[in-house]
């Protein structure tokens, strides 16, 4: 989307053609398309080449109608974000997905900004001035509008790219008076934007309060997300992803370029979607997230106090083996520990064995399982687990009480029965898998030293049918595939 903010700046100029006009209609159906395709992994492939489609569509018909940048200059910028794009491809790799999301996020939002200054620098060239070669009333709300959450999204997605790549710290970091100092800043960025719309002269002449905008936006985007902690991560990918969606449309609109708007709208509605029903997965408010806090560390007394000096039963992968292939029914819960370890493989030779013996196994998903929504399930696509074989939280909890074997891969929080038993939890209230219900219990962790990024200590730990698997997810899986052998 990024180039599409900045190519359609050059498309607006002297007015878009009737034939453009509709080319980015189509443009926008397909990428309607694109979504639909893609609430499924049965139909992912083909939801993501809808989205290629359009966007090839949209980017042509703004090349063949700009009539501002050298076209040289351009297919030249095109050739290198392409390389670039194509290199990032091949060498990311699956378990980095989230701070790659985070990443391309800041790039949008980065975009939107780019494009706000060059309206409002050369606003003629654009076409949002008025008779009195003034910028339009409704232009500058646009403009102020785009500017402030394109520099939202980029700051805030660096703060996450940092957090999500272990380049900082997933703690939350709690500044004193930080509501006091974001809502005050927030203020300030909507007061400006109001006297930028009333000033006389909304050209460069007022400039001060459109970089005022700009930094102000700056610093709210790393203040709204360094007291954010690792588990509301998927929370605060989805919403930047809203976030540079609405940042697009806004500046579609400064644009005249319907494609951007469609576009926009279309990111930004979703995103806000499913930053809800992360939300709701959490059974938290989308202000609390804002808020911070979750992942702090916890209060000395309550359930989050540590517990490694509890009595727990400690296994080796031949239990494991052995218990596993006796089962009917195995249940596997994967989490973020899974993505670090790089198990996903071994995990789907170890179901594919088990299948073998006449073993029923099924993958449940939490809906925040990971750093970013969906992370287990593009991890377990990656690794060819059949589709049909992966349940989300409400589709298969029930079916725990029959289960012989709940197998918790770097999971943690999600299967905390804090959730439901302790109000004094920070996650109580919170949806999470019902393993205890299982018959056994074989939970993968590296350590007892730790608790998960709610900070929280876990009784499933030490229930009677639990054995802990101490180890590296991955290694011990393929202890356990060799096992079954």
């Amino acid at each position: 989307m990024s180039f599409s903010i900045l190519a359609a700046g050059a498309a607006h100029a002297g007015g878009t053609p009737a034939w453009a006009m509709l080319a980015y209609l189509v443009s926008g159906v397909f990428f309607i398309l694109a979504l639909r395709g893609l609430s499924s992994p049965a139909t992912s492939q083909a939801g993501n080449r809808n989205g290629m489609i359009g966007m090839a569509i949209a980017v042509s018909t703004t090349l063949v109608t700009h009539n501002i940048a050298n076209i040289v200059e351009i297919l030249i910028a095109v050739g290198i974000g392409g390389a670039i794009g194509v290199v990032v491809a091949r060498r990311i790799a699956m378990t980095a997905m989230p701070e790659l999301v985070a990443g391309f996020h800041s790039l949008v939002g980065l975009a939107a900004v780019v494009v706000g200054f060059g309206a409002w620098l050369d606003p003629q060239s654009f076409g949002i001035v008025d008779g009195a070669s003034q910028i339009m009333a409704v232009s500058r709300v646009e403009l102020g509008l785009g500017i402030a959450i394109g520099a939202i999204t980029f700051s805030g997605s660096i703060i996450a790219f940092l957090k999500l790549s272990g380049r900082m710290s997933g703690s939350p970091i709690m500044l004193p008076g930080r509501h006091v100092i974001n809502l005050g800043t927030l203020a300030a960025i909507i007061g400006l934007i109001g006297l930028y719309t009333v000033s006389p002269d909304g050209g460069a002449g007022e400039g001060w309060m459109v970089i005022a905008v700009a930094v102000l936006a700056f610093i709210i985007g790393f203040l709204l997300i360094i007291p954010i902690g690792g588990a509301d991560m998927p929370v605060v990918v989805s919403m930047l992803n809203s976030y540079s969606g609405w940042a697009a449309a806004a500046m579609g609109f400064t644009l005249g370029n319907s494609a951007m708007i469609i576009t926009g709208a279309l990111v930004g509605s979703s995103g806000a979607i499913l930053s809800y029903i992360m939300c709701r997965a959490m059974n938290r408010s989308f202000i609390s997230v804002i808020a911070g806090g979750f992942g702090a560390a916890p209060e000395a007394g309550g359930s989050g106090g540590a517990r490694e000096q509890r009595p727990y039963k400690q296994g080796s992968a031949e239990d494991a083996a052995y218990m596993l292939e006796q089962a009917e029914k195995v249940i596997i819960i994967p989490g973020y520990g899974m993505a670090v370890a790089q198990a996903q493989h071994a995990l789907r030779e170890m179901g594919d064995k088990l299948k073998e013996k006449g073993v029923e196994v099924k993958y449940a998903i939490h809906p925040v399982a990971g750093r970013m929504p969906g992370h287990m399930n593009v991890l377990l696509a990656e690794a060819s687990v059949p589709y049909d074989e992966v349940f989300e939280l409400e589709d298969i909890n029930s079916e725990f009480a029959q289960c012989d074997v709940a197998f918790i891969i770097g999971a943690n929080d999600v299967v905390n029965p804090a959730a439901k038993t302790d109000k004094s939890s920070p996650i109580y209230g919170m949806p999470v898998f019902d393993v205890d219900k299982a018959k056994q219990v074989f939970f993968i962790k590296r350590s007892m030293g730790g608790v998960g990024y709610a900070g929280v200590d876990n009784d499933v730990f030490y229930m009677n049918q639990t054995v802990m698997l101490l180890a590296d997810a991955k290694k011990m899986v393929e202890e356990i595939v060799k096992s079954l052998d």
